[in-house]
């Protein structure tokens, strides 16, 4: 089991914090709770269970607000894979919130795909039909003023504009970030079509694209977070990865806060989430441990989970720029088609943001000096073609490691 002494925080200490003055403020609430699958009429109980300690679905929605829901809707696949939010979460989401008197719009701007059909192949075509929630999709952008790093950031006009946002992701790996979760779900309120330029833009840094996504966060928070960890993905994720059985839904209004728990659930160290160390210098609530107060399932009885990491995580980043550029190939691990699958359809290429990928004389080529290592090209392969080179520094530097050869 897992030692989580620094996790429990007494009612008083939570007074204490809130009146001593800290930088933080406050103390933020996560509530976690067990669940055995997606049965709809379990699944109902355990969401209303996880809401409780913070005060039910009514505390956070007030009658005739319009309400988006934000799935993970990275690209078609069935919820088995465990690639998207599975479409039983999101109805049971959506029934809830339509019966404390709120509007319920669906939306994302998917990776790869048409909306409508990654509505229907994730399922969650069907769970707004079966919820009478209106299916929102992100095509028309607004800009606006940051006062962080990024002074101007686009977002959709649906997501931006609707009174309250419930922020619906799913507990993944993720080959750029190692985690994916609530705060990098919320990068689904860009336009797909913008996407590649912020890749390209703030891609070549870890540190960097982790502070736009806290910073797009900061424009528009969502009003609650709630994790589908029923089956989570562990492996290459966020797309190729494989699903998990955790039996978890973790909750809070604080995603930063979220994904310091789910990361801990996950028993990823902290060193490689740069979401975390981002908004740890950043001073956000939730960043620190003392900052977070857990209810509801008690997490000794939680089995420990130490998730399989993506293979693409490596050395590269926090380097001299120098070396950098002279042993990127060495030191980093490097996309690269598999002929026997690959079907040259040329959604790599065209995605890729700094255009480092190829098609001549039939076959599929990277340009590993221009690669930025977003990884796009794999997570939005819809044949898992593109596959995983390490460069032979980084190979000899997990072997001395002890660690596996990947």
């Amino acid at each position: 089991m897992i030692k989580w002494g620094w996790l429990r925080l007494s009612p008083l200490f939570v007074k204490m914090t809130a009146g001593s003055g800290s930088k933080r403020g406050f103390v933020q609430t996560v509530s976690i709770t067990t669940t055995d699958g997606y049965k709809l009429s379990t699944l109902r109980q355990a969401v209303v269970k996880l809401l409780e300690p913070l005060g039910g679905i009514a505390a956070f929605i007030s009658s005739g607000e319009r309400v988006l829901l934000k799935p993970n809707m990275l690209s078609a696949k069935e919820p088995e894979l465990a690639v998207t939010t599975h479409p039983s979460l999101v109805r049971v989401v959506a029934e809830l919130v339509s019966e404390a008197g709120g509007i319920v719009l669906i939306g994302d701007s998917p990776g790869i795909g048409g909306f409508l059909r990654v509505a229907e192949k994730c399922g969650i075509y069907e769970a707004a039909r079966e919820s009478g929630a209106e299916l929102v999709e992100f095509d028309e952008a607004v800009e606006l003023q940051g006062s962080g790093t990024f002074r101007s950031i686009r977002l959709a006009r649906a997501y931006y504009e609707a009174d309250k946002i419930i922020n619906l992701p799913k507990l993944k790996t993720h080959e750029m970030m190692t985690m994916t979760c609530a705060v990098k779900n919320l990068f689904g309120a860009v336009v797909g079509t913008e996407k590649a330029g912020w890749h390209l833009k703030a891609g070549s840094s870890r540190q960097l694209f982790a502070r736009l996504l806290l910073e797009i966060y900061q424009l528009k928070k969502p009003t609650l977070n709630i994790v589908d960890a029923i089956t989570a993905m562990e492996g290459n994720g966020p797309g190729s990865g494989d699903p998990i059985h955790l039996g978890l839904l973790i909750a809070g209004a604080n995603p930063v806060a979220v994904d310091v728990i789910a990361r801990r659930l996950a028993g990823i160290p902290a060193d490689l989430l740069p979401i975390e160390q981002e908004a740890v210098s950043m001073g956000l609530p939730g960043a620190l441990a003392e900052d977070i107060l857990l209810c509801g399932t008690p997490v000794e009885t939680i089995s420990e989970s130490r998730f399989r990491l993506p293979t693409g995580v490596d050395v590269q980043f926090g380097l001299p720029h120098f070396l950098t550029r002279a042993l990127k190939s060495h030191l980093t691990s490097y996309p690269a088609a598999d002929p026997d699958i690959c079907i040259l359809c040329g959604i790599c290429r065209d995605a890729c943001p700094p255009g480092a990928i190829t098609i001549q004389n039939s076959a599929l080529s990277v340009d590993n000096a221009r690669c930025i290592r977003c990884w796009c090209c794999r997570e939005l392969c819809p044949y898992d073609a593109m596959k995983i080179k390490t460069g032979v520094l980084l190979r000899t530097l997990r072997l001395l490691a002890g660690t596996k050869n990947c």
